[in-house]
């Protein structure tokens, strides 16, 4: 595997945190050589393009709406009834006739209680005023509510101190939604509000675009569990848990396959041990991180070459190495993304290309992070001829950003302080303090 210091980086076989096993070095300090040539490596968006083109639209499950949050509505839903479905009281108060009180203060009887939930309220006679709580159905008859704090609220009979207007305090049928009308349209991503609308429209279920399966396989024979001891040489698993957060966080649904063996046939093996076990409900991507590059030991690369994965530079940092393809596992043809090894090129490499591809598959109508503009808050370098995406922090008060760590692939804990990427196109190598960068919002 190739050495790379300064703005290139090494993408070794597994996963590096900077101290475990490495087949190569990356020093992540901004000095040396960087021997690949951008012009022959691969265009960010014309790779990007390509993974969206390997996921299909997911197919329409129905749910409850217990489990539809987060979803995206695959058909219109139409509301069956009006809301509020019958005009009823905006106050706790006393409904009444607007007329009767032409001259306040007036005392009128109460005929009636009126609470919310009730069904079989008798109308309201002339003269008379029925004691009304929020939400109940207006008495046959009544035209306005009267708030209590208006009133001595009496119980068998009311001085109102203050006139109303007709229709004051009322809510009447459809004034929020006509029958028939159309709540939430095709595509609509479910949050809160969303479910609250289908669920006060009558809907127990809803139509939604299925969850892309995700299958990650985490491979190296140097990886330990998380909350195993180390010995010398080891390093604690991460990308897959990662990785898994990361297709969950989209919208997909993961299953993590841990510790594949570091061995061509083993790995095709368990792979398609687990594909086959997937038959009656198939996995739509496989994700793989590490074992991309040009080195002795790359499982990944070796397991797929020649069945249907193909691998190539893309002109970014940190990010490379990567590949794509269909492999032709034991149940047909599913879609491979190989990611590079490293922590912080694995999960770049995961939000330029597969979130968003997951998401455009899940219907989510913005696949993309939120972009906005920023001000550096200190000057910037960046390698000739690769987009660059760093790790940084966002001050939107101030409209400025600043660079969280170094270029380094390996530096984890970076990444997990920052906000946002940095985006610095191929054609620019320094930015002072001040200039204008393009920003993704990782919290969008």
């Amino acid at each position: 595997m190739r050495a790379v210091t300064g703005h290139g980086e090494t993408e070794r076989g597994h996963q590096d945190h900077g101290h475990g096993r490495s087949h190569g070095h990356d020093h992540g300090h901004g000095h040396g050589h960087d021997h690949g040539d951008p012009s022959a490596m691969r265009p960010v968006a014309e790779h990007a393009a390509a993974v969206a083109a390997l996921l299909a639209p997911q197919p329409v499950e129905t749910v409850e709406l217990a489990a539809a949050l987060g979803r995206v509505l695959a058909e219109d839903l139409a509301s069956p009834v009006p809301l509020p479905p019958f005009s009823n009281s905006a106050m706790d108060g006393y409904a009444v006739r607007a007329a009767d009180l032409d001259a306040v203060p007036v005392e009128l009887p109460v005929a009636a209680d009126v609470p919310a939930g009730r069904t079989d309220g008798p109308p309201l006679q002339p003269g008379t005023a029925h004691r009304i709580m929020t939400g109940a159905p207006l008495p046959e008859g009544a035209d306005a509510v009267v708030q209590v704090e208006w009133t001595d609220a009496g119980t068998e009979r009311v001085r109102i101190d203050r006139a109303v207007a007709e229709g004051q305090n009322v809510r009447r049928a459809g004034e929020d939604v006509t029958e028939g009308r159309v709540v939430l349209g095709a595509g609509t991503l479910l949050g809160p509000a969303q479910l609250g609308l289908a669920a006060a429209v009558g809907a127990g279920a809803l139509p939604v675009r299925r969850r892309p399966r995700v299958l990650v396989l985490s491979t190296g024979s140097e990886l330990v569990a998380p909350g195993e001891p180390l010995r010398h040489g080891q390093i604690h698993e991460s990308n897959g848990p990662m990785l898994t957060a990361a297709v969950t966080d989209a919208g997909g649904s993961a299953e993590l396959l841990r510790f594949v063996p570091d061995d061509v046939a083993a790995f095709t093996r368990t792979l398609d041990d687990a594909l086959a076990a997937h038959a009656d409900d198939p996995v739509d991507l496989v994700l793989t991180s590490g074992g991309v590059s040009a080195g002795a030991y790359e499982v990944v690369k070796d397991a797929f070459t020649g069945r249907g994965v193909e691998f190539s530079k893309v002109a970014m940092q940190p990010g490379m190495p990567q590949g794509l393809g269909r492999h032709r596992g034991p149940t047909g043809e599913v879609a491979v993304v190989t990611l590079p090894g490293n922590p912080v090129s694995s999960l770049v490499s995961f939000e330029v290309f597969v979130r968003p591809a997951l998401r455009a598959a899940a219907g989510h109508p913005q696949a993309a992070r939120p972009r906005v503009r920023a001000r550096l808050a200190e000057p910037l370098d960046s390698p000739a001829g690769r987009r660059q995406f760093r790790r940084g922090s966002v001050d939107a008060v101030a409209g400025t950003v600043t660079p969280v760590g170094g270029p380094g692939s390996h530096l984890l804990a970076a990444l997990a302080r920052a906000d946002c990427l940095i985006v610095v196109d191929e054609e620019t190598t320094h930015l002072e303090a001040g200039e204008t960068v393009e920003v993704w919002l990782l919290d969008g």
